[in-house]
């Protein structure tokens, strides 16, 4: 037997991803948002309402990045998502966060997140809460590689907004294969 909850937003997983930008004094911003993901080949699309510092920021630098959040780093990681850049001008740095200038977009990387895709603003529809960005880099810090240069999930320990029950979840464990598994049933 099925349970109906309705027409909402819940579905798994839902990334938490650290969207920063550089406010117009050159300050540091980041803001957590929980619905968005990749949409094509080089772009991603974010719902975040127009009301944000972090909105503003990327419609006048037209760059943005977009960290993916990290179990090591949850309570910085929430604090942004629930503080305003409108109300708290440095909620950057009282995160703790560190900002290192992206060498491709006008926009912070995190030093304290190891993954980030380096953006340019394709387009921002404020009735629909609607970002996308061109993604014209992916960085990631080299102490989350393993030997071969692959990234190491459980090194990242990224984290996913669980709709259900309003918790943070840590992903790392490998359940199969992509593009293999499924062969067995050919």
């Amino acid at each position: 037997m099925r349970k109906n909850l309705g027409a909402k937003p819940l579905t798994y997983p839902q990334p938490v991803y650290i969207i920063a930008t550089y406010g117009e004094d050159g300050t540091p911003n980041a803001m957590n948002a929980a619905w968005g993901g990749i949409s094509e080949m080089k772009e991603i699309s974010i719902c975040i309402s127009a009301g944000h510092k972090t909105t503003a920021n990327i419609l006048k630098r037209k760059a943005f990045t977009v960290s993916m959040a990290e179990a090591g780093q949850v309570v910085a990681c929430d604090y942004i998502g629930i503080v305003s850049g409108n109300k708290v001008p440095d909620k950057f740095a009282k995160a703790g966060f560190h900002a290192v200038k992206s060498d491709f977009v006008d926009a912070p990387l995190i030093e304290e997140l190891s993954v980030a895709v380096e953006c340019e603003l394709i387009d921002f529809n404020p009735e629909t809460g609607i970002l996308r960005g061109k993604i014209v880099n992916v960085s990631v810090d080299e102490r989350v590689l393993t030997e071969n240069g692959k990234v190491d999930a459980g090194k990242v320990a990224p984290i996913i907004f669980d709709p259900f029950n309003n918790d943070y979840l840590k992903i790392g464990e490998k359940v199969g294969n992509a593009f293999s598994d499924g062969k067995q049933m050919k």
